[in-house]
């Protein structure tokens, strides 16, 4: 999914590809990025094109509509992996002092916090199913920290717990890609890249050298035209070359 601006205001378009083939399947314009949007694009598109796998950033609202279409939901590494060392660089500055005792009131030593955050880091970028109890491990360290009261801040210990504990729930989705194989022995590398370089290529580069649209449908049926573009020239279609210069 991607977003352009539509009179001055961004203006959300889905973007659907077969992550094998990198081909674009469907280009929309959506009402919007709630769940309900989301699942009126994809509904149709899942059951057209008999999908098994819906390959997402890592957003609630995509989980939601996995599960209520009932298909596997592996969500992008990179997206994951990106953001858990963002919080862990973030989290292990604040564990090693734990000035405001959170740690510590829960038993746990600023140095186990430190090496428990190093740990979640590799583990990310691992990916193992079986290690999803040694995550669970982790977790049970911290469950007794306390969430923050009104008005107050999130201390380093329940933040660390919270961390975790998505990381944990996140787990099944994070390595589910794993263990596909398509009809012909494909498979697919745990990312959703497929999608970012259609928007990437065939959307975004244009929208480049534009100040935005008019019009939604104008952004939308753009957007198509050069996918449709992208198809043809994925599938050695070099006739198209000038059409894109």
């Amino acid at each position: 999914m991607t977003s352009v601006k539509v009179k001055g205001k961004w203006y959300p378009i889905g973007v659907a590809v077969d992550a094998v083939s990198g081909l674009v399947v469907c280009v929309k314009g959506l009402e919007g990025e709630d769940a309900h949007s989301l699942k009126e694009w994809l509904q149709p598109v899942v059951e057209g094109v008999g999908a098994e796998r819906l390959v997402t950033e890592d957003a609630d609202a995509f989980k939601q509509v996995a599960d209520d279409l009932g298909v596997s939901h592996p969500i992008c590494k990179s997206h994951v992996q990106r953001n858990t060392e963002q919080l862990v660089e973030e989290l292990q500055s604040l564990a090693k002092e734990d000035r405001e005792g959170s740690l510590r009131a829960i038993g746990v030593a600023a140095a186990q916090a430190v090496a428990d955050l190093e740990r979640l880091k590799e583990l990310v970028q691992q990916r193992q199913a079986e290690q999803g109890k040694e995550l669970e491990t982790m977790l049970e360290r911290y469950l007794k920290a306390s969430p923050p009261r009104e008005g107050e801040k999130a201390s380093v210990a329940y933040r660390i717990r919270l961390l975790l504990l998505d990381r944990w729930n996140l787990w099944g989705r994070l390595t589910r890609y794993r263990k596909w194989k398509g009809r012909k022995g494909e498979q697919i590398d745990g990312t959703n890249n497929a999608a970012e370089r259609a928007i990437g290529w065939w959307m975004k580069e244009r929208y480049r050298s534009m100040r935005g649209y008019k019009q939604k449908e104008s952004a939308v049926n753009v957007s198509r035209l050069l996918a449709w573009c992208g198809n043809h020239l994925n599938q050695g279609g070099a006739s198209l070359g000038l059409l894109l210069t």
